[in-house]
C-alpha cells in the first residue's frame, strides 16, 4: 500500500465474495498459486442461497446455509472487507467506500443482484409481520415456515415480479411446498392458493411451461399472469397488483391475504448501474461467450451482475467460472481468449416434498439434460440431489475452485 496516496494494487481484483467471486478466485489460485488475487466484499457471512426454498418449507436448517466468509475464501487470496463506492475502469481502479483507490491489472465483477424491497409500496415495513414473508433473504426466510405452520386456512398468495430475478423458479417452488404442506395438514379444502406473476409465462423456457402448469393444477394453485405486485397493506392484509385490461387500460387489483410470500423486484446494483461498465439495462456489459467486457478488455464479469443472457443461478456460475478463469489468464498472458460459455444454467424445481424437476438449458432455451432422465418429470432422485448432494458439492467442490466437466447435451426428441 502507498500510504501517501492511500492506494492499493493487486494483479487481479475480484469484487464480490458470493458464489461467482469465490469460485473464480479459488480456481485462479489453483491454476497459479502465486497469483496476486484480492477479493473485495464487506460481508461477514456467505450463504448457500439455493437452500432457502427448503428452509422456508421447513425441511432445511438455516444455520446450515451460513458460514463465515473468512472460512470459505480461498487460501492465498487477500480479503479487503470493504464496499466498492465506484468503478473507474478508465483508470484500472475501483474506489472503496473508505476512500482508498484499488488498482488492478485485471478486474472480475461479481457483485450479484440488488433486491429492491422498496419497489413495492409498504413491503419493507410489512415484511416479517402479519403473514408477509419471503425466501429471498436470510433475515426473512425462517418466517416463511412460521407462517406456513400458523396458517389454518384462507388466502395464500405467492408473487413473482417481471424479470430479471435470480433463481426464477424459486417463487413458484414455495407455492408448491405450501400446497403440499396444507394437504398433509388437511387444510387444502379451506385454503385458496394463488400464484401471481408479473411476467407473461410460468417459466422462461417454453418446454417447461406445460409440465409446470400441470403441477400447479394438481396442487390447486391458480396461476395469474401479467399481474405485478405494487403495494402491500399489512394492517388490512391486502396486496395490490398492477395489470393491463383487455381494453389496454392499466388497472389495479386488490387481493386480501392471510399469507403473502413475496419475491422482491430485482435489478443491477447501483454501483454497477451508475458505472461506465454498465449496458443500457444496468448490467456489466460482457461478451456472452467469453465473459470479457465489450469495451474494457481487462474486465470480466459473471453471475447475477453480468449481462449474460441466461437465468441467474448458481448452476450458471458453475459453468461460467471456468470460462472466465481460462480467458482471464489468457488475457494476462497475452494469448487469445478461446474458452466459450454456451449459456448453460439449471433450476431444480421443487414440486412437492420429496419431488424435484430439474430444468437445464442453454442459450435460446435449448433443453440440455445432464442425466438420461425425463427432464419434464419430477423425481425422488432429484430431491436427494437438491437437498443432500448439491450443498456438499457447492461447499466442497465448486467453492474450492474444482471444476469437473459434467456434460450436458441437447435433448433428443422422438421423431
Amino acid at each position: 500500500m502507498n500510504v501517501e496516496s492511500g492506494s492499493l494494487h493487486h494483479r487481479v481484483v475480484i469484487v464480490g465474495g458470493g458464489s461467482a467471486g469465490i469460485t473464480v478466485a479459488a480456481a485462479l489460485l489453483k491454476r497459479q498459486p502465486d497469483l496476486d488475487v484480492a477479493i473485495v466484499d464487506p460481508a461477514e457471512y456467505h450463504y448457500y442461497q439455493p437452500a432457502f426454498t427448503l428452509v422456508g418449507g421447513g425441511t432445511y436448517d438455516l444455520a446450515r446455509t451460513r458460514r463465515p466468509l473468512r472460512q470459505v475464501l480461498p487460501r492465498g487470496a487477500t480479503w479487503l472487507q470493504a464496499a466498492v463506492a465506484a468503478f473507474q475502469p478508465d483508470d484500472d481502479a475501483v474506489r472503496l467506500e473508505d476512500g482508498r483507490l484499488l488498482h488492478y491489472d485485471a478486474l472480475v465483477v461479481a457483485v450479484g443482484i440488488k433486491l429492491d424491497w422498496g419497489r413495492v409500496e409498504g413491503l419493507a415495513e410489512a415484511l416479517g409481520t402479519r403473514g408477509v414473508c419471503s425466501n429471498y433473504s436470510p433475515d426473512s426466510v425462517a418466517y416463511t415456515w412460521e407462517c406456513l405452520q400458523a396458517f389454518r386456512g384462507g388466502n395464500a398468495i405467492f408473487t413473482q415480479p417481471p424479470p430479471p430475478l435470480k433463481c426464477a423458479g424459486a417463487p413458484q417452488k414455495i407455492a408448491y411446498l405450501a400446497a403440499d404442506h396444507l394437504r398433509r395438514q388437511s387444510l387444502k379444502a379451506q385454503s385458496t392458493l394463488k400464484f401471481y406473476s408479473g411476467g407473461g409465462a410460468l417459466f422462461s423456457v417454453p418446454d417447461f411451461v406445460p409440465p409446470l402448469e400441470r403441477v400447479a393444477q394438481d396442487h390447486g394453485v391458480e396461476v395469474i399472469l401479467s399481474h405485478d405486485l405494487v403495494a402491500v397493506d399489512a394492517e388490512r392484509q391486502v396486496a395490490t397488483f398492477a395489470t393491463t385490461g383487455a381494453d389496454g387500460e392499466s388497472r389495479r387489483v386488490e387481493q386480501p391475504f392471510d399469507l403473502l410470500h413475496v419475491t422482491p423486484h430485482q435489478c443491477a446494483p447501483d454501483v454497477v448501474r451508475e458505472s461506465p461498465l454498465a449496458d443500457a439495462a444496468g448490467w456489466v456489459e460482457v461478451d456472452k461467450a467469453t465473459t470479457q467486457h465489450v469495451r474494457y478488455p481487462n474486465v470480466f464479469s459473471l453471475g447475477d451482475a453480468s449481462s449474460l443472457p441466461t437465468s441467474k443461478t448458481a448452476a450458471a456460475v458453475r459453468k461460467q467460472a471456468p470460462v472466465t478463469v481460462d480467458n482471464l489468464l489468457a488475457w494476462l498472458a497475452e494469448r487469445p481468449l478461446l474458452a466459450r460459455y454456451d449459456g448453460y444454467t439449471s433450476c431444480p424445481l421443487v414440486t412437492a416434498y420429496g419431488k424435484v424437476m430439474i430444468a437445464e438449458f442453454i442459450y435460446d432455451g435449448v433443453v440440455t439434460p445432464t442425466l438420461p432422465l425425463d427432464p419434464f418429470k419430477a423425481s425422488r432422485f432429484y430431491w436427494v440431489v437438491k437437498k443432500h448432494l448439491l450443498p456438499s458439492f457447492y461447499w466442497n467442490t465448486m467453492l474450492k475452485g474444482r471444476a469437473p466437466d459434467i456434460a450436458h447435451r441437447p435433448l433428443k426428441r422422438a421423431s
